[in-house]
């Protein structure tokens, strides 16, 4: 038999970043959404290449 397990709501957690700890994750987003992009990139030409070559 299976109990009911009781929900809570999603609690909100504050945190204190300094400027240049924020300067610094935004510029590892900038850098990480980059690389995404050139992923995407490589694998949409491996993906052609192969429907090319098939």
């Amino acid at each position: 038999m299976r109990t009911a397990q009781m929900t809570r709501p999603p609690q909100t957690l504050y945190v204190t970043v300094r400027r240049d700890e924020l300067r610094q994750l935004k510029d590892e987003r900038e850098q990480l959404q980059q690389e995404v992009i050139r992923l995407r990139a490589q694998l949409q030409a491996q993906l052609t290449n192969q429907a090319i070559t098939c």
